[in-house]
């Protein structure tokens, strides 16, 4: 059995673990939400430390706080940012739609930890200070998705993005079959191919930063329905400040607090961005999954890096592990996004109250995409190795680069041509050179590979 001790609150007394930071509120709430046994996100209990050392902070700046009672909640608060005591954040994300079980986890523990100083800390009265659940919890949502997004995904995102622009480099002489509907098409180089994803990516980039523009107004400041109820007037700016003294991000007070409480349209902004971004991963990641296919009897025109056996049945088999992985991601973000956008609908009057499933889900999407990313860089791309025979015979067979003599022999010959082509499977040069008359010299120049990646007209 495990000890315990008797906590109060409002409501009357209750056995919490003896080793426990938290107190009667946050047990209470670990005994109503005994639902999936996932807890709030590392990355918001971090915000919530950093929200609540900033309002002690500004409290005493402010004349409301006393010396050391703001040192004690500050030390404590750092304790919570710093991720030293995550273990004593138990409450399940499906709980209160307000997050107050959160919040108040946070106040009890931080209260708790400067009882061990003998500092005389009260939850309510002190660590929530000027605060509600209402905003903080909006806040703590905003705070941690701008730090993961700025600390993490963005430094991932650049670091696949250069890794493409490398590759490209590396590649930008090497013509290949390019393909619509799955079809041969005419000839792209790999270095094209890549600058597409590379584009990508940096298109991302800019929405992902657009929307931070949005998410760092933060709400705290606003209380319980916006209104500034128990808070000091230069509480919310002043809190902003301290935020991006302590983090470097440029956070700013909310031109309108209302907004920022009763909704969630910045975070649903971003979590759209995220699903732009899974698009365009799972675009790329399938795409590199099909050049890899066979090696013999799919396409075959590069090797990716051989990570790990690919069955347990069928001996060397080998499969593009990362790129599969980096999809299944992608399918989650997207399904987070529509979680997300549930949530964001639920802001009934002043308060939304889906607040921790959407923090989950964001704070998830936002996490996976920065390692997928990184992985699809450095474990797929960086490594993967052309196969210039398989690719020089497919294009040496490739009927469609007749196109290009159109503008010498016309369309109806050019099509004539190719279907001969496809028929006898022999390669367009040869082909061309019995239907068409032009000469050996002018049929190298005009269906030279590499310069069909050039564009314009060859006549």
């Amino acid at each position: 059995m495990t000890e315990t001790r008797t906590e109060r609150d409002t409501m009357g007394e209750l056995q919490v673990p003896l080793d426990a930071l938290w107190g009667a509120q946050t047990q209470r709430a670990v005994n109503n939400f005994p639902i999936s046994g996932i807890p709030m996100p590392a990355a918001l209990i971090r915000a919530l430390g950093l929200i609540k050392s900033a309002a002690a902070s500004v409290n005493r700046d402010l004349g409301l706080l006393d010396d050391d009672v703001t040192e004690a909640i500050v030390a404590a608060a750092g304790k919570v940012s710093d991720g030293e005591v995550d273990a004593h954040f138990p409450i399940d994300i499906f709980q209160t739609g307000s997050g107050t079980s959160s919040n108040m986890n946070a106040n009890e523990v931080i209260a708790h930890l400067a009882a061990q100083q003998a500092a005389n800390v009260h939850p309510n009265d002190h660590v929530n200070m000027g605060q509600s659940s209402n905003d903080v919890i909006p806040t703590s949502i905003q705070v941690s998705a701008c730090l993961e997004t700025s600390e993490s995904l963005l430094p991932a995102l650049r670091h696949l993005q250069q890794v493409l622009n490398a590759k490209a480099d590396e590649l930008t002489n090497v013509a290949k079959t390019g393909r619509t509907h799955l079809m041969d098409a005419m000839p792209v180089t790999f270095g094209q191919e890549l600058t597409c994803w590379s584009q990508q990516i940096q298109s991302n980039i800019g929405r992902i930063e657009s929307a931070l523009q949005r998410l760092k107004q933060l709400p705290q400041g606003g209380s319980a329905v916006g209104t500034g109820i128990n808070a000091h007037p230069e509480f919310g700016p002043r809190v902003a400040a301290a935020l991006t003294a302590s983090t470097g991000f440029e956070f700013v007070s909310a031109e309108n607090y209302f907004e920022g409480i009763s909704s969630q349209d910045a975070a649903v902004e971003l979590s759209g961005q995220l699903k732009t971004l899974a698009c365009s991963l799972m675009k790329i990641a399938n795409d590199l999954r099909l050049m890899n296919s066979g090696p013999l009897a799919g396409i075959g025109e590069i090797a990716l890096p051989a990570l790990q056996p690919g069955s347990s049945i069928m001996p060397g088999k080998v499969n593009p592990v990362i790129p599969e992985a980096v999809c299944m991601v992608c399918a989650q973000v997207i399904g987070n996004d529509m979680s997300i956008t549930v949530g964001g609908q639920a802001g009934n009057f002043q308060l939304n109250v889906m607040l921790p499933v959407i923090a989950h889900n964001l704070l998830q999407s936002i996490g996976i995409l920065a390692n997928s990313s990184r992985l699809l860089a450095d474990s797929a791309i960086k490594g993967f190795v052309v196969n210039t025979d398989a690719i020089k015979s497919a294009m040496e067979r490739n009927p469609i680069l007749v196109t290009a003599l159109n503008p010498v022999i016309g369309y109806e010959v050019g099509a004539a041509t190719a279907k001969q082509a496809y028929k006898e499977g022999r390669a367009i040069r040869d082909v061309a050179k019995e239907t068409t008359g032009l000469s050996d010299e002018e049929l190298e120049r005009l269906l030279d590979p590499l310069e069909l990646t050039k564009g314009g007209i060859k006549a």
